[in-house]
C-alpha cells in the first residue's frame, strides 16, 4: 500500500493547525529555512514559540557553549542546541495553558555552498520532541549532504527536509521505515544525501540504529554506513578525516571467509611502504551490500538484520566496519576522498583485478571505461595491495606477475605495477592462499 505524500506546505499547515504541537526552531548557517516554511503555511503562531539564529561565534558560544573541536557544523553542536532549547521550553512554559502541549525543539547547523563553490555543503539536523504531553523526550538526529550546485536550491532543500523531519516525528514515528522514507518527500533525486540517523527515546525503544542506517543504504539515501569498534554508527569525516586508511573488501554472503591472514600482511606492508605510524592508521573491513541490492526482490528486515549481525561480528574483531554499495574500487576511493585521507590502501583479490583488465568482460568502450576507472581510483592517493589466489584448474598461484591481461590493457597495467600503484602482498604463506 502506497503512502500518501502531502505537499510541503500541507505538511507544515497540518502541524500548525494541531493545537498540541508547540516548540522552537534554532537554525545556524543557512538562514531560517525551516521556520520560513511554517510561517508561510499560515497559522504559525499555534506552533512556534520562538525562532532564532546565532551566526556570530561569540553569540553562539554564549548561548550553547564552546566546541572543543572548533567545528560548529558538528553533531555535538546540534545536541547542545537541542538540549538547550528543549530545556528552556519545559522550564518556561508551564501551567494550565500548556498542559496539553507536546513540546519540541528543532535545530540545524549547516554550511551551504560558498561563493567560490569550494566547500563541501553538509549539516546536522535534529528534533527533540514529546510524543505525549509531559512525556519523556524523543530525539531524531540526521547528517545530510546537500548536492545541488546552487546555494538557493540547497537552502530550499534544507527547508523541505526540516518540515519532513518535524512531520515525521509527530505523525510517522510509530513506523520507522515510513518515517525514514518520508524524509525525502517532495525532493528531487540527487538533491540530498542522508548518511547518518540516530534515534533515541521511548518512541524508538524497539528501533536499532544499525538497522536504520543500513536501511538508508537499501533505499538509496546513502552509499555507506560506518560502525566503530563498539558497533556505534559514525559520520564518515569524524572517523576518516586525514587518516591513513587500510580497507579489506568483502561481499555479503560471499562463499569464503575473509582472508585475514593475508590482510594482516597487507596492513603491515601498507605501513612500511607509506611510512605510517599506528597512531594515525585506521583499519576498515568493508561489507558490500551491492550484490543484495542488485536483486529485484524487496529488501526485508531479516536481510538487514543479517547485515547488522555481520557488522557486529566484524566489529568484535577490533576493527571498524563500513557497509557500502560500492561495486567498484574507484567508487570507494571517491567516497573516501571527501574525508581528505593522507593515504588509502585497498586490499583486493587478484581475481577481482583480473576481471578489470580483461576486455572480454566489457563492451566496445572498454579502453575508455578502464582509463576512467584508473584515473578515478589512483588520482586519490590510493594503492592496491593484491593478494594471490590458487587457480584450481592448473594448481597455480596467480599474482600480478602471471595474471592474464588483455593486450590493449597491458601498457597501462605495466605502468601501474612499475610505479607501485598495484603491489603484490609480500612474504605470504602458501597455506593462506585460497582457491577461486
Amino acid at each position: 500500500m502506497h503512502r500518501e505524500i502531502p505537499e510541503t506546505k500541507r505538511k507544515a499547515l497540518k502541524i500548525n493547525l494541531d493545537p498540541t504541537i508547540y516548540g522552537t526552531f534554532a537554525e545556524i548557517g543557512a538562514g531560517q529555512e525551516v521556520a520560513r516554511n511554517f510561517f508561510t503555511a499560515g497559522a504559525a503562531s499555534g506552533t512556534i514559540a520562538k525562532t532564532m539564529s546565532a551566526y556570530d561565534m561569540a553569540f553562539s558560544n554564549e548561548i550553547y557553549g564552546s566546541e572543543k573541536s572548533g567545528r560548529y557544523v558538528s553533531k555535538s553542536r546540534l545536541e547542545k542546541m537541542l538540549r538547550h532549547e528543549f530545556d528552556l521550553l519545559t522550564e518556561r512554559l508551564s501551567g494550565e495553558k500548556y498542559r496539553d502541549r507536546r513540546f519540541f525543539a528543532f535545530a540545524n547547523t549547516v554550511t551551504t555552498l560558498n561563493y567560490n563553490k569550494t566547500n563541501d555543503p553538509h549539516g546536522w539536523v535534529g528534533i527533540m520532541f514529546q510524543s505525549e504531553p509531559g512525556g519523556e523526550a524523543n530525539e531524531i538526529i540526521l547528517h545530510i549532504r546537500l548536492l545541488d550546485s546552487d546555494n538557493s536550491l540547497q537552502q530550499n532543500v534544507l527547508g523541505i527536509v526540516g518540515v519532513n523531519l518535524v512531520f515525521a516525528a509527530f505523525f510517522l514515528s510509530q513506523d520507522v521505515q515510513s518515517m525514514i522514507e518520508s524524509l525525502v518527500d517532495n525532493l528531487s533525486v540527487g538533491s540530498v544525501e542522508i548518511d547518518l540517523i540516530n534515534l533515541r527515546g521511548p518512541c524508538f525503544k524497539h528501533a536499532n540504529d544499525r538497522l536504520v542506517n543500513l536501511y538508508l543504504i537499501a533505499k538509496g539515501f546513502s552509499s555507506a554506513a560506518i560502525f566503530d569498534k563498539n558497533t556505534q554508527v559514525c559520520q564518515s569525516k569524524d572517523v576518516l578525516y586525514k587518516r591513513d586508511i587500510m580497507i579489506l573488501r568483502t561481499k555479503y554472503r560471499q562463499k569464503s571467509t575473509p582472508n585475514f591472514d593475508l590482510f594482516n600482511r597487507a596492513v603491515e606492508q601498507f605501513k612500511r611502504s607509506q611510512n605510517i605510524g599506528d597512531e594515525n592508521l585506521l583499519v576498515l573491513i568493508e561489507v558490500l551490500m551491492s550484490n543484495m541490492l542488485d536483486d529485484d526482490q524487496e529488501i526485508n528486515t531479516s536481510d538487514l538484520e543479517e547485515f547488522a549481525n555481520r557488522a557486529e561480528e566484524l566489529c568484535s574483531t577490533g576493527n571498524n566496519v563500513i557497509v557500502s554499495n560500492f561495486t567498484r574500487n574507484h567508487k570507494l576511493a571517491q567516497y573516501l576522498s571527501r574525508c581528505k585521507p593522507h593515504s588509502v590502501g585497498i586490499s583486493t583479490n587478484i581475481a577481482n583485478l583480473r576481471r578489470i583488465f580483461d576486455s572480454t568482460k566489457y563492451g566496445e568502450n572498454y579502453t575508455d571505461e578502464l582509463l576512467a576507472y584508473v584515473s578515478d581510483l589512483f588520482s586519490r592517493n590510493v594503492k592496491l595491495y593484491a593478494y594471490p589466489y590458487l587457480d584450481k584448474k592448473n594448481n597455480q598461484i596467480i599474482t600480478t606477475h602471471n595474471m592474464p591481461v588483455s593486450e590493449e590493457a597491458k601498457p597501462l597495467f605495466e605502468f601501474l605495477i612499475k610505479n607501485n600503484y598495484i603491489t603484490d602482498i609480500e612474504s605470504y604463506d602458501k597455506k593462506d592462499v585460497k582457491t577461486v
